[in-house]
């Protein structure tokens, strides 16, 4: 009886495991068929955003069949964490792994290139010339006033230039809608409107007690925040640094604002700093020049705004990389000696590669 009982259990077990593999082998079928999406959308993914809210968006839009699979994909691969904020575009009939590539690979990607490009995306061509397209223009936390005005120079469905530029830092980071033919001009003022809005409001709630007298002076800082980390929920530890910094007469010695003395704002070093640049004499050296620098070094997002309007508290006065990933954050310590203890992990971390 005891044997017959087993061998019936052990029968069951295996066709419960065929059965999980047949399952499996259908969920890796559904994962990498042609999808559902007729036609083309743009998809934008909110900082912040989890694989479980953007998964439930696609389907939402008909992009995908199931929004399980999607997310156990993504798991599976190990590339749920790689999601990225930004507006990207999904073509007709991309697959749940395709579009897990689209918003966690980023900049290869995503629904962006430049006029001159020898192929504009066929997708884009036809959604182009539909009289019922929409256009949604995403402005990246951190980018330059010349870096966003110079990419809306040459969207080909928005007409004019921007004949004068808007103050560096005035320009609020956000997704816009247009419409096709709308001025350049007229998008950039929207943005600085926006970033107006945006200042007012933090200043009116700021701290009571910062070293800075000024909006114009609290956007410097929010710039320099921006730049210094892309995690929302260090920002204001780093803007803690650099105000007690400040108040205690120290130079802010940032990287970003170096750079921005070099660059102008125009792209990117593309390199590291050299030791002579770190002790050029230029308005935007902080190594050497105390207090802000003349002017922000990016449009700083709201979160960067707010964290330099209310920063923590805290006896912070450094900070350096944990590790060569700047996903995983910062260290923070309020002792040089504890500070150069941390740069010496991240220099073993650099020697290890």
């Amino acid at each position: 009886m005891w044997r017959n009982i087993a061998s019936t259990a052990l029968s069951f077990f295996v066709v419960l495991l065929i059965a999980f593999g047949g399952l499996i082998a259908w969920g890796q079928k559904q994962y990498s068929a042609p999808g559902p999406l007729a036609s083309a959308i743009c998809l934008k993914v909110p900082s912040g955003s989890s694989f479980r809210t953007i998964s439930k968006t696609l389907s939402a839009q008909g992009a995908v069949s199931s929004d399980s699979i999607l997310r156990i994909g993504a798991n599976y691969g190990g590339r749920a964490q790689d999601l990225k904020a930004g507006s990207f575009l999904v073509p007709e009939g991309a697959s749940m792994a395709e579009i897990v590539d689209i918003v966690t690979r980023g900049g290869a990607t995503r629904a962006e290139f430049t006029p001159e490009a020898e192929q504009i995306p066929a997708s884009y061509l036809r959604m182009r010339d539909s009289a019922d397209t929409r256009y949604r223009i995403a402005v990246a936390e951190g980018a330059t006033v010349w870096q966003i005005a110079n990419a809306l120079s040459q969207a080909d469905f928005l007409e004019g230039d921007a004949a004068e530029l808007p103050p560096e830092g005035m320009l609020a980071p956000d997704s816009y809608e247009v419409r096709a033919g709308d001025k350049v001009a007229d998008v950039l003022e929207r943005m600085r409107a926006e970033q107006q809005g945006r200042l007012d409001a933090a200043w009116a709630n700021r701290a009571g007690d910062l070293p800075y007298d000024t909006p114009e002076e609290a956007l410097i800082m929010a710039s320099i925040v921006e730049k210094e980390t892309g995690i929302a929920t260090e920002r204001k530890q780093v803007a803690s640094v650099f105000v007690n910094r400040l108040r205690r007469g120290m130079r802010l010695q940032t990287d970003p604002s170096v750079i921005y003395g070099l660059t102008h704002g125009e792209g990117s070093l593309g390199r590291g700093l050299r030791q002579s640049e770190l002790r050029g004499d230029t308005p935007y050296n902080t190594y050497v020049n105390a207090g802000l620098p003349p002017t922000p070094i990016a449009n700083p997002g709201l979160d960067a705004i707010e964290a330099a309007m209310n920063p923590a508290t805290t006896e912070y006065l450094y900070f350096v990389a944990k590790t060569l990933n700047p996903a995983d954050g910062h260290v923070f310590a309020a002792t040089l000696n504890e500070h150069n203890r941390n740069v010496a992990k991240l220099r073993a971390l650099e020697a290890q590669q």
